[in-house]
């Protein structure tokens, strides 16, 4: 068992107006965010800051990851007016950049494929100077549904590996680490900025953190984010140890020598974490939404 969390771990709690607005958008629209149902620390920063990640197919994930706070079971729903929804709020807040992900709806034929494709392009229609990042299950690896979400273009495709391989089964149950990495290299050799995401803290080896982010390199991901993983609760695996500020930033400089563009490495970070600063990071957007996915 690990000691009680560092000081470093302090996130800012959510206030001001800027969070109250993002609240009242999410409510008002009837949306979900994985902010809430994630339970991520950085929720008060970040919809002070007028940004939120939206979580579309609902609320109730059809996996039991051991690491992930979201509710498991059966969805009862499919909602097909959320996409039109979340192109609306998009727009009230006026977003440069906006990230959309999903809970995975693996009792759908097309893993829920088509819906993503329609909030992309709703998103699209109403918002056209919104950079669009997706981040997706792996769809049981079937790229044929994959590309009906990147048929829709958007700008960044994330899916996370979560963590390095010998973990994957007691993590992430029902995935796999190399299901993960042959949906993000499909996405790669379709022309798209690609991104994905590892926890530390659950009992990987250094070395094997070295291994993950070689082949993650290895399989064209340009966008890197490493954060410290933490239990949601006592049901979830617990935290193995307590990553220093000072071994993330080694972990930044050695993702960087190896070939990523962009890092984000520390105790707080999460998938979304400043995405609107990585995607200004890229230059020529547009050209990427003109490419044949």
């Amino acid at each position: 068992m690990t000691s009680r969390k560092p000081t470093w771990l302090r996130a800012k709690l959510p206030s001001g107006k800027g969070y109250g607005a993002v609240r009242k958008l999410v409510d008002d629209n009837s949306l979900h965010t994985v902010c809430q149902s994630a339970q991520c620390p950085n929720m008060g920063e970040c919809w002070s800051r007028g940004t939120a990640t939206v979580m579309i197919l609902g609320n109730v994930c059809t996996r039991s990851c051991n690491f992930c706070a979201i509710q498991t079971g059966r969805p009862t729903e499919l909602d097909l007016g959320e996409p039109a929804r979340v192109a609306d709020a998009v727009h009230k807040m006026q977003l440069r950049h906006c990230v959309i992900t999903s809970v995975t709806r693996d009792e759908l034929a097309d893993g829920g494929a088509s819906v993503w494709a329609a909030t992309i392009r709703a998103i699209r229609h109403r918002n056209p100077q919104t950079a669009i990042e997706v981040l997706t299950p792996d769809f049981r690896g079937k790229t044929e549904q994959l590309d009906i979400v990147l048929e829709a273009k958007p700008d960044i495709f994330n899916h996370n590996v979560e963590t390095v391989e010998r973990l994957q089964k007691p993590v992430r149950v029902q995935a796999k680490y190399d299901r993960s990495l042959k949906i993000l290299e499909h996405a790669d050799k379709k022309g798209f900025v690609t991104k994905s995401g590892v926890m530390l803290g659950l009992g990987e080896q250094k070395d094997e953190i070295a291994q993950t982010l070689q082949d993650m390199r290895a399989v064209g991901i340009k966008i890197l984010t490493l954060g410290q993983y933490l239990q949601p609760t006592s049901k979830h695996i617990p935290v193995d140890r307590w990553v220093t500020p000072e071994e993330f930033a080694e972990w930044k400089e050695y993702a960087l020598s190896i070939g990523f563009d962009f890092v984000e490495s520390g105790p707080l970070v999460r998938s979304s974490y400043h995405a609107d600063e990585q995607s200004s990071y890229f230059t020529g957007i547009d050209s990427l939404r003109n490419r044949t996915a």
